[in-house]
């Protein structure tokens, strides 16, 4: 059987803004921008729960986009993949970002965005990154 990799996360950002629907617009676009899952595409819109424009009563200070996929041995291709991430990070509003990375031989791997300022706004660019890795187990022959 082939290396499955499970990746999952969720991006935020302040509801607050509650009279600005625009964030959410923008945001939403961004996500629907993504290709169909129809070829190889790392990401794709099928693997975001995206958001609807209008205010969600439920959430109470933030807006949460959730998302995750499995892939065949994605690690061996991680740096392509966030990449991508962050070239959909660059085209919304959001203030902090985490990708959970869970593969069978390494382990599982958080990556973390914070924004400055409290709120990233799209074309700001200055993207980084935080990495932590934890193995749970041990590798069995």
């Amino acid at each position: 059987m082939d290396q499955e990799s499970i990746v999952y996360g969720c991006i935020k950002d302040a509801s607050f803004f509650e009279e600005d629907s625009s964030r959410r617009r923008i945001n939403r676009q961004a996500m629907l921008n993504l290709p169909k899952a129809d070829g190889w595409p790392f990401l794709c819109q099928e693997m975001f729960a995206i958001p609807r424009v209008e205010i969600d009563q439920a959430n109470y200070q933030t807006e949460v986009m959730h998302f995750g996929a499995s892939y065949k041995a994605v690690e061996y291709e991680w740096e392509q993949w966030i990449q991508k991430f962050e070239e959909l990070l660059s085209k919304m509003y959001w203030v902090s970002a985490t990708v959970h990375l869970e593969t069978e031989l390494s382990g599982t791997h958080t990556f973390t965005w914070d924004s400055a300022d409290n709120s990233h706004t799209p074309g700001s660019g200055d993207i980084q990154v935080r990495c932590e890795w934890s193995h749970e187990g041990s590798l069995s022959l």
